[in-house]
């Protein structure tokens, strides 16, 4: 047959078959490939599928007023297993966080803790501080477009002079709303201030003659039916008892003699020491602001804690549910009794022990593996300065009244009036510009010859322009902390350092407010669902605590954060 075959045939066949060779072969190629790419498409289309938004049922934080990073190893030995113990072995242990700026008082430190970032951005640079807009002193939440609810007085609130978001506000939005927030504390700024502009309700304390929990119309028109029925308990009212130790007070040896020249006794008392016998002090006073400056403040707070979470079904939803919890019975004890106080150790001991509680009834009701909690402060406190002197320490108090009249000479040796000075609050001197200017004064030069008058005055250690502040920047130290505590729309022309070690205060008790360690230096300890079991000895600002929850939360950073993600503290 091959030899029928015209030989011009022979090429073109011989050319067929390497074509079909060269198709067949590329299928081949074609369908391997497909294959592969079909694997790899199904490999990204599982991992995608794995990547979950899997966020805590609950979220949980907790802020201890006044609380040093020292009470967890001073008072460790005789905390149980079950509190302070078990988040710092089984959670994540931050030893070495600190406040990155100063002024560290009470709203200052909770909107840092939420907000992630300073005063200098987020706009509450006091508890209290001079308007100078309005010219008179306001408080950080005061606000009388809201009414009370609850009470006759108390809740006349809102968040409104914080200026950017927190952690809860951008849980809202990331959830559409749906998530449940709450913040409950003995202090109205304390409940508010964590919570954000967008929460669901946030609850304090109000004493007096009330002895209840109550908010603003800010939230809501009437307190919900779990709230009436705590405050209609009469838990309030039981816990005003006498105060004793938790264990023989011989055994407190973490703490100075309970008699002693460093501590504030109440109305009605002989000596500042045990008992302290509320009932028959309320007797005296005729306040239930008395269970304040007790223990019992914070077991009050923790039985509103677990009433908050069933009354509001928090973390038993498909979404994140977020508590702000902040302890301020803490603080005024150690206002009152010192940080070396039989007090003060005996108020941590018994906290441990209200926190192990918590903790417990957070397994059950939520479950271990269903919530996420941190715990820190809100800043710490110096030991009484007049303690510190007895012991040769440098520390002294500042004669603020002294320094005022010396500012007002000054002003008026130098540029003929006295009325050039607005305010001195907060360790700021506010002036006024319109007078400056109606004497034909330059400001700067005002404000120079201020400062460097001022440096004499025994307990000032720096003053620094506001020019200065906008104009240099500081990277490390107290001018540093100084710096990130500045406002330029809201804070003072002038600002001043005091000595460390030396405080605006009454010559017995503990006080803060400095960028000094002893008043910066706090806890925080992370636990729970998401968390790694380690410690750091690294410096962490507090700033830090913001965007590392939202990053676990899986939502985007409050809107002015300027923390960074603590990145060993996540699984």
């Amino acid at each position: 047959m091959w030899n029928k075959i015209d030989k011009k045939t022979v090429p073109l066949i011989l050319k067929f078959k390497r074509m079909k060779k060269i198709i067949l072969y590329t299928l081949l190629l074609s369908f391997f490939a497909q294959c592969k790419t079909q694997k790899t498409i199904s490999t990204v289309e599982k991992k995608v599928q794995n990547y979950t938004i899997d966020r805590p049922k609950l979220m949980v934080g907790i802020v201890v007023d006044q609380m040093r990073y020292d009470f967890l190893i001073r008072f460790y030995n005789k905390y149980g297993n079950g509190g302070f113990k078990r988040l710092m072995n089984e959670g994540f242990n931050c030893e070495n966080t600190h406040y990155n700026y100063m002024p560290t008082h009470t709203a200052v430190g909770h909107a840092s803790i939420y907000t992630g970032t300073t005063p200098s951005m987020h706009g509450i640079i006091s508890n209290n501080w001079y308007d100078k807009y309005q010219k008179k002193s306001i408080y950080c939440v005061d606000n009388s477009n809201y009414k009370t609810i609850g009470a006759k007085k108390g809740g006349e609130k809102s968040p409104y002079r914080l200026q950017v978001t927190t952690m809860p506000d951008q849980l809202k939005l990331a959830q559409i709303n749906t998530g449940k927030v709450i913040g409950i504390s003995i202090k109205d700024r304390a409940a508010m201030l964590p919570v954000g502009h967008s929460a669901d309700a946030a609850y304090w304390f109000r004493g007096k003659k009330d002895a209840k929990f109550i908010s603003s119309t800010y939230y809501r028109k009437e307190l919900p039916k779990w709230v009436n029925d705590f405050n209609t308990s009469g838990k309030a009212k039981d816990y005003l008892k006498t105060w004793t130790t938790l264990y023989d007070i011989n055994t407190y040896t973490e703490s100075i003699a309970d008699d002693n020249a460093f501590e504030i006794k109440f109305k009605g008392e002989k000596t500042p020491t045990f008992p302290h016998e509320f009932p028959k002090l309320m007797q005296e006073n005729k306040n239930y602001d008395l269970l304040k400056t007790s223990p019992f403040g914070n077991s009050l707070l923790i039985d509103f804690a677990k009433a908050a979470i069933k009354g509001e079904q928090l973390g038993k939803r498909k979404v994140t549910d977020f508590l702000a919890i902040s302890f301020s019975s803490t603080d005024y004890i150690g206002h009152r009794y010192g940080t070396d106080s039989k007090e003060i150790e005996d108020t941590y001991l018994r906290l441990d022990k209200d926190i192990e509680q918590f903790l417990k009834f957070l397994d059950i009701e939520i479950g271990k593996d269903n919530y996420t909690l941190f715990l820190t402060a809100d800043h710490a406190a110096i030991p009484v300065p007049n303690y510190l002197k007895s012991k040769k320490i440098k520390a002294g108090y500042f004669e603020m009244e002294k320094f005022k009249k010396q500012v007002k000479h000054i002003a008026k040796e130098h540029f003929l009036s006295e009325e050039i000075i607005a305010d001195i609050s907060n360790f700021q001197i506010f002036l006024d510009k319109e007078k400056i200017k109606s004497l034909n004064l330059n400001y700067e030069k005002v404000t120079d010859i201020i400062a460097n008058e001022i440096i004499t005055f025994k307990g000032v250690y720096k003053a620094v322009t506001a020019i200065t502040l906008q104009k240099t920047n500081f990277t490390e130290g107290i001018l540093h902390s100084l710096q990130n505590g500045y406002n330029q729309k809201i804070s003072g022309d002038i600002l001043i350092v005091p000595t460390p070690a030396t405080v605006y205060y009454k010559d017995k008790g503990s006080t803060h407010g400095s960028g000094y360690s002893y008043d910066t230096h706090v806890p925080l300890l992370f636990y729970g669902k998401g968390i790694k079991k380690g410690t750091t000895k690294r410096f962490v600002p507090i700033i830090d605590i913001a965007p590392t929850i939202s990053n676990l939360l899986k939502i985007e950073s409050p809107n002015a954060c300027t923390g960074k993600i603590i990145l060993e503290v996540l699984k």
